[in-house]
């Protein structure tokens, strides 16, 4: 079953007010099956963060439609999780507090919630600290309440725009390591978006590279590799040396178009 589809959508920036720019996105076209791992990969500024905006229903296209699980998508709903680069804790409350915001705020029975909070915390290495506040955790430590809040909601889509971006290497190699455990346990859908090849390879069932600005789906990879994946293992392997040096090369290439398109035209 597809669950998500965006067909021959383009976005501009302030195209509902007086000021035309030029278009974000222009004709993309993806689909994303159930419980695939799909990640957008590309330069700077090619939209693939509008791409989780228009599926999460922060943003309408100007053209084509966007639709999850065969609805157009007309605004946000909690069927479409999103985790951000930045945790986006309340400060106010605790771990607990945070993890089942959202379930409490739709007016969900404790009863019903509690048991899968535990299990959550638990999962993402939690439970010690679940009276503790955000600024008592680590950067990594506050991430992982991060997606513990949005699994809780039992998304049938889970977004995420570049969630590890801002983690130490150590600490971005071990949250892949547990972003990955917990998809294979759940299968949730997930559209991750990284600038990071080696991210995508390590994660991604597949990964779709963005072309420069306007953004296109420029090249889909299937990534072959069987999960478990190991990031030690992949890098030994030749085929993923071969995939790696591939991406690699659309990826700057189209950065190199990005930054070509932004000098300014010189004066004769």
């Amino acid at each position: 079953m597809t669950h998500i589809v965006l067909d021959d959508v383009t976005f501009t920036f302030g195209a509902e007010g007086k000021v035309a720019t030029p278009p974000v996105l222009e004709r993309v076209n993806l689909g994303i099956d159930e419980g695939e791992f799909v990640v957008l990969l590309g330069p700077s500024g090619c939209g693939k963060s509008t791409i989780l905006n228009l599926i999460a229903g922060f943003e309408r296209p100007l053209a084509g439609r966007v639709a999850s699980n065969g609805r157009t998508i007309e605004g946000p709903s909690p069927e479409r999780g999103m985790v951000f680069q930045q945790p986006m804790l309340y400060p106010w409350l605790n771990v607990w507090g945070n993890v089942t915001f959202g379930a409490r705020m739709r007016g969900t029975p404790e009863a019903e919630y509690a048991a899968q909070a535990e299990e959550l915390l638990w999962q993402m290495g939690l439970l010690p600290y679940r009276d503790a506040s955000p600024w008592e955790l680590s950067g990594g430590m506050r991430q992982r309440v991060a997606l513990a809040r949005a699994w809780i909601m039992q998304p049938d889509i889970l977004l995420m725009d570049e969630p590890f971006g801002a983690l130490d290497a150590q600490t971005r190699a071990l949250m892949q390591e547990l972003l990955l455990r917990t998809w294979a346990q759940r299968r949730t859908t997930i559209l991750f978006v990284t600038h990071d090849v080696d991210e995508a390879l390590l994660l991604g069932t597949r990964i779709l590279v963005m072309s420069a600005r306007p953004g296109r789906i420029r090249e889909e990879i299937r990534v072959p590799f069987a999960y478990p994946r190991d990031a030690e293992a992949l890098a030994t392997n030749a085929q993923y040396g071969a995939l790696r040096a591939h991406a690699l090369h659309r990826v700057r290439e189209e950065a190199r178009r990005h930054l070509e398109a932004m000098q300014p035209l010189k004066v004769a």
